[in-house]
Parts: C-alpha cells; structure tokens; sequence
C-alpha cells in the first residue's frame, strides 16, 4: 500500500465530470478517480471547512462513528475492475478490526472530515496512475489554483436541489 495525498476535486473538461485526484504522498505518480456530482461536493465543502445547516450524509456517518467510539484508521483504494475502483474503510474499536467495502468517494468524503490518511494499492497505481513531468508542473500549479477558488456550487448540475 501506498499512501496518497489528496490534491483535490476538478471538473474534467469536456465532459464536465467531476474527478478527485490523489498523489503519492512520496512519488510523482498521480491517481485521477472520476466521480459524481454530490460526492465531489461533499468532497469540496469539507475541504473548505463549509458547515451546512444539517449533517450531510458524511457528516453523518462521521457523527455516528464517533458517537459509538469507532475509529476509522484508513481508507484503502484497493482494486480496479471493469474501469471501476473500489475502497475499503478500515475501523477499529474495542481492540478489534472491521473492513468495510465503499465507494472511493465516499471513502473519501469521509477521510476528510476525520482526517485520516489514505492509501492505493500499488496494483491499482501499476495500472491506473499517471505521471505528470516537470515540465507539466504548470499545470498541477494551475489546477492547485483552481482548488483555492472551486465553490461548491461548481459541482450542482443544473436543476439539482442543494444538499
């Protein structure tokens, strides 16, 4: 396993879908996972420290985590299958060790806002990871630019009632 660093969400263009992309906390290889709409919003209002009125769906599941002394040690990026990738959560409580199977973007959400670390495979990098060379450092500058200035609302397709 390979821990990651998350960069951020972006809209892909031209297609407009969102994607989070993570980093090799210690390499130059990046992991770009596509995602949907909400998830990147949810993904994007934790990362800017946003508080909703109510508890989002991450929100909740962090509230009730903690509620019942749960505590989520990482989050695993562990597979790629038919151009899908799947996570593990990984809890522990009372001395014992639970593994529960998710979405990488909820995964995600979800390490946000507990602040714990997460991982990838190294066979999902082998076979998903991209580098990007020095000379497309600009571009990894432009899209950290980017991050700073995403809302929230860049991720509600039109017509799609807010959280």
């Amino acid at each position: 396993m390979i821990e990651m660093q998350l960069e951020g969400v972006r809209v892909e263009l031209p297609t407009n879908q969102p994607i989070v992309l993570l980093r090799e906390r210690d390499g130059e290889r990046y992991l770009p996972i596509w995602i949907g709409a909400s998830e990147a919003a949810a993904i994007a209002l934790s990362l800017q420290g946003v508080q909703t009125p109510r508890p989002m769906t991450h929100d909740l599941m962090k509230n009730i985590l903690e509620d019942l002394s749960v505590a989520v040690q990482k989050i695993v990026v562990t597979e790629l299958r038919d151009s899908t990738f799947y996570a593990t959560i990984e809890l522990q409580r009372n001395g014992d060790h639970y593994e529960v199977s998710s979405r990488p973007s909820d995964a995600i959400a979800l390490a946000v806002r507990l602040a714990v670390p997460i991982f990838a495979s190294e066979d999902v990098l082998d076979e998903a990871a991209i580098l990007i060379p020095g000379e497309e450092e600009e571009e990894v500058e432009k899209f950290r630019e980017f991050l700073d200035n995403v809302t929230p609302e860049d991720f509600n397709p039109e017509g799609t009632p807010e959280p």
